[in-house]
């Protein structure tokens, strides 16, 4: 798997005209869902995402997680984090999961973070989406489960 990660001030989903999911503080995560990916990965990077210490403490010093400041989340699909383009000027997706692996597995995720405590809005798998995202900071972190696995 995949993630993007954007701490924010605010953050919407949009589709067809109509919001969808909004939070007022805390993650965007834009999740991939590769061929290989199980649950063993949904557990790993929700895991590190919630305990992940990029918000700042009293002195301006990232120590506190998204479960320290009870951050809100909204996670959106993102099956393009897994482009490929090495080749040519069209991106390949041949290692993004298709739908049948990657909804349940995305459904996984959102759930996983609800049960550790987060408040979590979602966008629509597949839908054409526009994402309103107050990046904070900046802060912009990219993590993928095949490097937090390596040991």
């Amino acid at each position: 798997m995949r993630a993007v990660i954007q701490r924010v001030i605010k953050s919407s989903v949009s589709i067809r005209g109509e919001v969808v999911g909004a939070i007022n503080g805390g993650l965007v995560i834009l999740l991939g869902v590769g061929i290989n990916d199980t649950e063993t990965e949904v557990e790993l990077l929700a895991n590190k995402i919630a305990n992940l210490r990029i918000f700042a403490d009293a002195e301006g010093k990232f120590n506190l997680s998204a479960l320290d400041v009870k951050s809100e989340i909204l996670v959106i699909s993102q099956f393009t984090l897994y482009a490929d383009s090495r080749k040519g000027r069209r991106p390949s997706f041949t290692e993004a999961a298709r739908p049948e692996i990657a909804i349940p597995l995305y459904e996984k995720f959102v759930r996983v973070l609800r049960g550790i405590g987060f408040r979590v809005e979602t966008g629509e798998f597949q839908a054409e989406m526009l994402v309103e995202i107050h990046n904070s900071g900046p802060v912009t972190i990219w993590l993928d489960t095949a490097d937090l696995s390596r040991k």
